[in-house]
């Protein structure tokens, strides 16, 4: 157990913490106002990482009013050596980590991070009522595998064995904590639409973690497994009804990596056969991209099996109609037929 708490000035030579005033990001470990670390290392140029499933807490000037907590996760190459049993084993070979992200002892939202070269982001927001928030200003984010804690369905912890990582909390960091006041609400625009990248980036989806922020676009999902969050009110996302566009592209990964005797045998046959080649390989992927994707379920965190919702289908794109959460994340599972995988390409919504 790797716990510290300091509650305040024992003596009068203590020094007196202060608490931190938002709007404020935190990216440093060594901030007096972090005032408790379980299972968390602390960082210099990040905030920490976990060596399990623990939680972090900050002295938070709220002034009774609503708190709004940005917290930014990412996995990297160092998450996975000398966290695990095996040190040595690839990252890319790893499934991805399910994680909870809980505030105050309650489940906020879920983020979904793959593995694999490279830092793979994503961020959880959500907001705090002046009640939940105690006299002494302590704001707790406690972070949790799918598979640990209360308030998980039995069933959707049945659903992801063998699909995410056990214990996938370890080596996981977390690079910022952000504390603001909550924000007027912008009036939202009907039908409004945004592409899949910049739903992950409000954390209204969680479908892997971005590896460039800057990202737009679809976002492929190899695992069929996206997860849509309870947003903060007012922001896109938050109440009304959801529209999710699913697509699917060819999945042209082999089950051996190719060697150069490989590639110079393409090569040649490519040179042989000229533009009646490349003609037939891109008939092929648009064959294998011909059909949807298929919801095979959908899943709230808390309550397990939903009813399937509304679907329609055009060409190779799947819409689904979802209330929006409001309390528990849901977890969708979607398929394609074999040469083929899923895509999450939008998400329109209508408050």
């Amino acid at each position: 157990m790797t716990t510290t708490l300091l509650t305040g000035p024992a003596t009068e030579l203590d020094e007196v913490i202060v608490p931190l005033s938002p709007p404020i990001e935190v990216f440093g470990g060594q901030a007096a106002a972090l005032q408790v670390a379980d299972q968390f290392h602390r960082g210099k140029q990040i905030l920490g990482r976990f060596e399990r499933s623990g939680l972090v807490g900050f002295k938070v000037a709220t002034r009774e009013r609503w708190l709004r907590v940005k917290v930014a996760l990412a996995l990297d190459e160092t998450s996975f050596p000398g966290w695990h049993l095996d040190g040595r084993v690839q990252a890319a070979r790893l499934p991805q980590r399910l994680i909870q992200v809980r505030a105050q002892g309650r489940l906020r939202q879920c983020v979904l991070l793959k593995g694999g070269p490279g830092i793979k982001s994503g961020q959880a927001v959500f907001d705090l009522m002046p009640e939940e928030v105690p006299e002494d200003g302590l704001v707790c984010v406690e972070i949790l595998d799918v598979a640990e804690g209360r308030d998980v369905s039995p069933e959707l912890r049945e659903a992801v064995a063998g699909s995410v990582m056990e214990g996938g909390t370890a080596g996981l960091r977390i690079d910022s904590v952000a504390f603001e006041e909550v924000p007027e609400p912008k009036a939202a625009r009907q039908g409004e639409e945004l592409d899949a990248a910049r739903c992950e980036l409000l954390s209204l989806v969680s479908s892997g973690g971005l590896a460039n922020l800057n990202r737009r676009g679809v976002r492929t999902m190899r695992s069929g497994l996206f997860v849509v969050n309870p947003v903060p009110l007012g922001v896109f996302g938050s109440g009304g009804r959801l529209t999710v566009r699913l697509g699917s592209r060819a999945d042209l990964s082999t089950g051996r990596p190719a060697t150069a005797r490989d590639r110079a045998l393409m090569r040649r046959a490519l040179r042989r056969a000229g533009g009646e080649a490349r003609r037939l390989r891109h008939a092929a992927r648009e064959a294998l991209c011909t059909a949807a994707p298929t919801v095979v379920r959908i899943m709230s965190v808390q309550d397990g099996v939903l009813p399937m919702p509304t679907r329609s289908t055009t060409g190779n794109t799947l819409e689904l109609d979802l209330p929006a959460p409001l309390t528990s994340p849901m977890l969708v599972q979607a398929a394609c037929r074999q040469g083929a995988v899923p895509t999450l390409v939008s998400v329109a919504w209508t408050p």
